[in-house]
């Protein structure tokens, strides 16, 4: 009898081990101005690494940029709109001197944020000075 409960409780904890493990997503984006809404002019370009856990509900990226009119000022995810649309900001990714390429960096997002991730609808846009609403954006996809 004890053998077979031990071997039910093997059974059941391996069944159990994909569900305990977590579920990691890479999203990526090419950054560019002609994808800002409306339109930037730049020479700048530059790519987006975001991964998601599922289960912990963490993400960590990397952000790459060059060529912009000056430093950037700031760069976010914003979550809720598809490409050609604006939205508001979900994740800060770094602001003055943090915004530095390349940008590294963890936070947390939210089930509607993920929701949105998962449907194409968040982006990441860098700013600078000259162009405050943003200088580059890339739509994020799977």
């Amino acid at each position: 009898m004890r053998k077979t409960a031990l071997v039910l409780g093997l059974l059941a904890a391996v069944a159990a081990w994909p569900m305990a493990q977590a579920a990691v997503t890479a999203y990526k984006g090419t950054l560019g101005g002609g994808s800002e809404v409306p339109p930037v002019t730049t020479a700048g370009k530059g790519t987006a690494a975001i991964n998601l856990d599922t289960a912990t509900k963490q993400l960590s990226w990397r952000v790459e940029y060059s060529g912009m009119s000056g430093p950037a000022t700031a760069a976010h995810i914003h979550c809720g709109a598809a490409a050609g649309a604006n939205s508001g900001v979900a994740v800060a990714l770094g602001a003055g001197p943090t915004a530095a390429s390349p940008m590294q960096g963890s936070g947390a997002m939210t089930d509607a944020q993920i929701a949105n991730l998962a449907a194409g609808k968040c982006y990441v846009n860098v700013h600078t000075a000259k162009n405050k609403g943003g200088e580059l954006r890339g739509q994020l996809a799977p």
